[in-house]
């Protein structure tokens, strides 16, 4: 047996999705039959699946010992560095700046070094998160980008700022734009492109078409040229949709790949420059509320821009 008071960050969730957090071992099938039999009650009495727990609630369960494992006293977060590049902190978020080539989460070669595990020991080290302490929330990122694009990734250090994030992203009310440094001019200097894209997954790969087909979705890219010289140029870029490698494979397809791409890019060129990875990053983030953010309305207006970017000070001072 075994029991769970309901704290800040374990609030306004169900009772099943908040058992399966917090006891992960214990089987979906056992935990509707634990309901049935009564041995999940709240605050003592019977309840229901859909529960919708709150504030200091007493969650009961009369389960075996071995569904709840064990408490650790290591965590696998703290393997790795516990260095990140701050931009903004506050106590609901955490604005960080990936650096290229750092994945943000664990991908098929399987590596603890990734973005979410640093932000993970960043916070523990500051006593902002306890795995021990915490029963079913972790600190998550709100947005991802490549392992080879660099740029601004959202932290919700708390649930209620990963809930209203997460609706926030969905509904398009928060603007993120790209830098990146293309091969030739973009012509027009200014437009908003709209084109369709399948998918290859066993290459890993995209392909833009001028019409649509079956297997196509719709991509919207919107660009400016703020620079050109010596057959580059420098151009932000707004996504209007989010599609996988949207930003490389459009810019490729009107003939100015970025500087770098070994995918879709010019290798001559990226080699005669000494680029391996494609010179992209995600360096402006502004809140564009339209709604309630609950507790997270400060943020409403404001707009947070990377300095320094690597291939920026290149194109400045080097060509």
């Amino acid at each position: 047996m075994k029991t769970f008071i309901i704290k800040e960050n374990d609030k306004d969730q169900r009772l099943d999705k908040f058992i399966q957090k917090s006891v992960p071992l214990l089987p979906k099938s056992m935990l509707y039959k634990a309901i049935r039999k009564k041995r999940i009650k709240v605050n003592g009495k019977k309840c229901e699946l859909n529960y919708k727990l709150s504030l200091n609630d007493k969650v009961d369960l009369y389960i075996n010992d071995e569904f709840f494992g064990s408490e650790k006293d290591e965590f696998e977060f703290l393997s790795v560095s516990n260095k990140v590049d701050v931009i903004y902190e506050d106590k609901h978020i955490l604005l960080v700046n990936k650096p290229q080539g750092l994945v943000v989460h664990e991908d098929n070669d399987n590596s603890k070094d990734t973005l979410i595990n640093r932000v993970l020991h960043y916070l523990y080290d500051k006593k902002e998160f306890d795995p021990n302490e915490e029963l079913s929330f972790v600190p998550s990122l709100c947005n991802r980008i490549d392992r080879n694009t660099c740029g601004i990734v959202i932290v919700a250090k708390t649930a209620s700022a990963l809930r209203i994030l997460n609706d926030k992203i969905k509904n398009r009310e928060l603007t993120k734009k790209y830098l990146c440094l293309v091969l030739g001019t973009p012509n027009p200097k200014k437009a908003t492109m709209t084109h369709y894209l399948e998918k290859n997954s066993a290459e890993n790969k995209v392909k833009i078409y001028e019409k649509p087909n079956k297997n196509t979705k719709t991509i919207i890219t919107e660009y400016k040229v703020l620079e050109s010289k010596n057959n580059l140029s420098l151009v932000e870029v707004n996504l209007k949709t989010g599609r996988t490698h949207q930003i490389r494979a459009h810019m490729a397809y009107i003939g100015c790949p970025l500087l770098g791409d070994g995918k879709y890019g010019i290798n001559a060129i990226n080699k005669q420059y000494g680029y391996k990875h494609q010179a992209l990053c995600s360096y402006k983030l502004t809140f564009n509320f339209k709604t309630d953010a609950e507790d997270l309305n400060y943020l409403q207006g404001k707009t947070f821009t990377l300095n320094n970017i690597y291939f920026v000070d290149f194109f400045k001072s080097k060509i």
